[in-house]
């Protein structure tokens, strides 16, 4: 991992890729290897900031201005709702989700704020599985939390109707069930 995503947990899952492929038995593992795209990365300042994907400066280089969607936030998260201060003097969560392409395909997501940590790490797994702006909208939104405005983002209902799923959440579809043992 020197010189790529140098983060303790991305060594582990390295070394786990590593020991599958040369003390495996199965032959799912003879080409195990670990990704290093879209690892969720968190600094745990205060506030923490979370990042996962590209940055805006990354994907205007790699797909074009032209090519991308980015939606944005900044407000007081509600933990500071019941405090007895001024709006501006609140703390604030900024938030930035950059979609790519005709389907909106979500190639960056960042956070800054209270809970950015916590929240990641899911983000983090639905880009692994290649998340679209239509995906994070079919989400319905746990509410009140900071985490519900990354599936609230922008003009609701205007993204183009693609999915990164293997199985579309869209439009109300059923989850599938899982292959079980015969």
């Amino acid at each position: 991992v020197c010189g790529r995503v140098e983060l303790t947990p991305m060594a582990i899952a390295a070394g786990r890729r590593l020991a599958d492929r040369l003390f495996s038995n199965l032959k799912q593992f003879e080409n195990a290897k670990v990704s290093y795209e879209n690892v969720p990365t968190v600094v745990f300042s205060h506030p923490t900031i979370g990042t996962c994907g590209l940055t805006e400066a990354q994907a205007v280089e790699k797909y074009g201005r032209d090519n991308l969607n980015i939606y944005k936030s900044r407000f007081a998260n509600l933990f500071y709702g019941i405090f007895d201060m001024e709006y501006s003097d609140k703390p604030k969560t900024s938030m930035k989700v950059i979609c790519a392409g005709v389907d909106e395909k979500v190639v960056g997501l960042h956070v800054i704020g209270m809970g950015s940590d916590e929240m990641l790490q899911g983000f983090g797994v639905a880009m692994k599985m290649g998340c679209t702006k239509a995906d994070l909208d079919s989400c319905v939104a746990i509410h009140p939390t900071a985490a519900e405005e990354f599936v609230t983002l922008g003009q609701w209902g205007k993204s183009v109707q693609a999915t990164g799923a293997k199985h579309s959440p869209l439009n109300g579809a059923e989850a599938l069930e899982p292959t079980l043992k015969k």
